[in-house]
């Protein structure tokens, strides 16, 4: 680096970062000269636990006699653990015995990678998709980024977290067998005999230590009893916790990452604090690890309770590190418990309102395919265990209803207790269906907590948090689920370094349900943690009410181009029905638009026609779509897409542009239209005649119904017009019995002041009204506005008598 980017670099920084670079630099220095880092011999060892003298079999018997009273209630009572185990988790049981004997032969699934094989003994720096092997030399010569010498380290990383011992001790638990113990000791002692302190690729980063600290922990739990995990075999052991979290404390992520780094690197300095108060410096490394989780905990959790780099995953990565934060924090009768606990309470809301009718989470942003631990089997972007914990932990009824029931990992986490807790709850429906989180951008229109409920998840939030290493240029992007059928989704992730243009391609702007100019994405890449460019969303408008939601939003993602444009999506939701999306872009020249639509690899579109694609969903459920897009031109194209639903792991999956060529302005209008399968007639939409704006007629399920969109704002003094309506409103939807009624039995009203029915007067306020909705049930007619100044009981008496 040249001496003016170390400076421009150096800006800006205080005096305590400089500071603690410094002193990283210089611990580098030290261990890469030899003077530090090293293994303690027995009798410097000793010397840095509380009570000294003590064999390492004395030591032994010690961790044995007292693991039970600071570690997780689950490991108080085994027999009875067991027993749950194998009668609430039969499936998961007969898993993980299958998962334990493939360890033995070397093979391994990891992240969204099935039966690979490291080799028999385990080659602990092997990348086994390229055959890369790490060099093992200082940690700090191997770069991070860089996967030309050491392949995609994620996958390396993940086989050295050890939570495989986990599967290990569940099978030991159950079987009793030793052989499972022997395995994890051969697997401790074989690592760390490949692991010299300080040397290798899993010394590199400090949150891999962290895991792996975390695991061990665990392990040791399981496996306390066994006669396999001798006195000599434990002291070692002991001794590499003991320089994990040295390691922890030197390079904590405190101005490198100061994400899921720095959270789950304290985390596990918090659990080597807590759980081994034996050694000295145990109270520093607890004090410095709750002081870390505390301090990051308002800055990453934002006021509605989304995780600040605006990633599904990162987010239940941090549910999981607050989780068992304050479980430890509880059992210790921390004071502070409470400011976890109303946090958390906060993030589990979140991840409960996004859960789609089958009980998968959208995946927006980065998925590194990982977990805190791992107890059971689910898909990965089933999030449903951690608000099963939630609620036993906070016994939330609306937790318990969309958890569904309890997760394995509750018990563990909780005991016996915490199912007990968890079968007292009376399940309860979250209080509401559409919701948004107004500081994270994200938007849920949803008209039921069935099975077969729709759902939308809106994205128009800020693209993440500093350099926005887990974004993705997904600006006004949107997912689908239609009669509890997940139809439109997030390809996901795949890849961070294995490939640069799959990483890219996947976090693009084409690989989201949204907009693209001239094929660019909304927000640029610049290598695979940082943005070159970043667009900014604007949200205009938001209403939900029992009828329907609506949503608004801008991004300036286009204005960057040399004919700069600007991208303006609505989104109309009629409940238990179908959506509506308006696209808008305006600009001061010629652009290529695309919109993408990208399914579920389950789903079957089965042709594209004129306006649009017929969907049918996976192998004999009952949901069809019908998706249309009118413009004044264009064209539909079907492409090969991929999804990648965890981490590693990609298959193909359908996926469809709808291209147009635009001068000035464009407006592109979407309809989404379910529908059973099997029913006779399809439902059908046409573009017809209007002044001053557009009309679309659509006849779904018996009904016809009138969309009218009003010309931009600015371009024209006059309202939309068509043979039966009249309207100033921005959006107007009338839905009429029959295509021959003259009176309709439903209107929703969005932005505007006057409405005229066959050229007679209904509405003509002296303000801007946001919204109205007018019903009819038999010869009742109801009108809801959040306008005071509305004659809501003339129009009605008004449509009355029309009628």
């Amino acid at each position: 680096m040249n001496p003016t980017n170390r400076l421009k670099k150096l800006k800006g920084r205080s005096f305590e970062e400089l500071r603690v670079r410094a002193s990283q630099k210089f611990s580098v220095l030290a261990e890469r000269k030899g003077w530090s880092g090293g293994l303690p011999d027995d009798a410097r060892f000793m010397t840095l636990i509380q009570s000294r003298g003590r064999s390492a079999a004395e030591l032994l018997n010690h961790f044995r006699g007292r693991i039970e009273e600071t570690f997780f209630a689950s490991f108080a009572d085994q027999p009875a653990i067991v027993e749950e185990l194998q009668r609430r988790f039969p499936k998961h049981v007969d898993h993980l015995i299958v998962q334990a004997r493939r360890m033995e032969e070397g093979r391994f699934d990891l992240l969204g990678l099935r039966d690979l094989f490291f080799g028999s003994p385990v080659d602990w720096h092997l990348e086994p998709l390229s055959g890369k092997r790490s060099p093992l030399v200082h940690w700090s010569e191997i770069g991070e980024l860089d996967a030309g010498i050491t392949g995609d380290k994620k996958i390396t990383w993940e086989l050295n977290r050890h939570q495989h011992f986990i599967t290990l001790g569940r099978a030991y638990w159950i079987t009793r067998d030793e052989r499972h113990a022997e395995l994890f000791v051969s697997h401790l002692v074989s690592w760390m005999d490949s692991n010299p302190p300080t040397l290798g690729l899993n010394w590199l980063s400090a949150l891999e230590v962290a895991f792996r600290s975390i695991s061990w922990l665990w392990a040791f739990a399981f496996f306390k009893n066994s006669p396999q995990l001798t006195p000599d075999i434990f002291l070692r052991f002991l001794k590499y916790l003991y320089l994990h979290a040295r390691h922890l404390e030197k390079y904590l992520s405190t101005y490198s990452s100061p994400n899921t780094h720095l959270t789950g690197e304290a985390l596990g300095l918090f659990y080597l604090g807590s759980l081994l108060p034996e050694f000295r410096d145990a109270s520093r490394w607890r004090n410095t690890a709750q002081n870390i989780l505390l301090e990051q905990l308002p800055r990453h959790v934002q006021p509605d309770g989304v995780y600040f780099e605006q990633s599904s995953y990162y987010h239940r990565y941090t549910v999981d590190f607050y989780t068992h934060f304050f479980i430890l924090a509880q059992q210790a009768g921390e004071t502070y418990a409470p400011v976890i606990a109303e946090h958390l309470q906060k993030l589990l809301d979140h991840l409960m309102y996004i859960t789609r009718p089958d009980g998968t989470s959208p995946i927006f942003g980065d998925d590194d395919g990982g977990k805190l631990l791992r107890f059971d089997c689910p898909r990965p972007n089933d999030f449903r265990a951690a608000l099963s914990t939630g609620a036993a932990l906070f016994n939330r009824p609306d937790y318990k209803f969309v958890a569904g029931e309890v997760a394995e990992e509750t018990m563990w986490l909780l005991g016996t207790s915490g199912l007990a807790a968890f079968d007292s709850i009376q399940s309860k429906e979250p209080n509401q269906q559409s919701i948004a989180f107004e500081s994270g951008g994200y938007y849920v229109m949803r008209d039921g907590w069935t099975p077969t409920a729709n759902f939308l998840l809106f994205d128009c939030g800020p693209h993440g948090f500093s350099n926005c290493g887990h974004a993705h240029a997904d600006a006004l992007s949107f997912e689908l689920a239609a009669n509890g059928c997940t139809l439109l989704v997030d390809p996901g992730t795949y890849t961070y370094t294995g490939n640069t243009e799959l990483r890219d391609w996947f976090r693009g702007s084409s690989a989201h349900n949204t907009l693209t100019l001239d094929h660019e994405s909304s927000s640029v890449p610049h290598g695979p943690f940082s943005w070159q460019s970043i667009a900014k969303c604007e949200r205009h408008a938001w209403i939900t009410q029992k009828r329907f939601d609506y949503v608004a939003a801008s991004h300036d993602g286009y204005e960057r181009l040399p004919n700069a444009a600007t991208h303006t999506r609505s989104i109309l939701f009629l409940k238990n029905d179908y959506w509506v999306i308006i696209d808008r872009v305006v600009s001061r020249g010629d652009h290529l638009l695309e919109l993408g639509f990208h399914f579920d690899p389950r789903v079957a579109p089965l042709h594209s026609h004129n306006n649009g694609v017929q969907v049918v969903s996976e192998n004999g459920h009952t949901t069809r779509l019908e998706l249309m897009t009118f413009a004044k031109s264009g064209e539909w194209r079907r492409e090969q897409g991929w999804v990648s639903s965890c981490y590693g792991e990609k298959e193909k999956a359908p996926l469809f542009f709808f291209s147009v060529w635009m001068k000035g302005f464009e407006e592109l209008v979407t309809f989404l239209l379910p529908q059973v399968t099997g029913l006779k007639e399809r439902p059908t939409v046409r573009e017809i005649e209007a002044l001053e704006g557009r009309a679309f007629e659509i006849d779904f399920e018996d009904k016809r119904d009138l969309l009218m969109l009003r010309g931009l704002p600015g371009e024209t003094a006059g309202p939309a017009e068509t043979a039966k309506l009249s309207s100033d409103f921005e959006l107007t939807w009338a839905r009429f019995a029959t295509p021959r009624a003259r009176t309709p039995e439903e209107l929703v009203l969005i932005g505007g002041q006057t409405l005229q029915l066959e050229g007679r007067d209904i509405l003509k306020s002296g303000k801007r009204i946001d919204y109205l909705v007018l019903s009819t049930l038999g010869d009742q007619v109801h009108v809801e506005t959040a306008q005071d100044d509305v004659a809501t009981d003339e129009l009605e008496s008004l449509f009355s008598n029309l009628r």
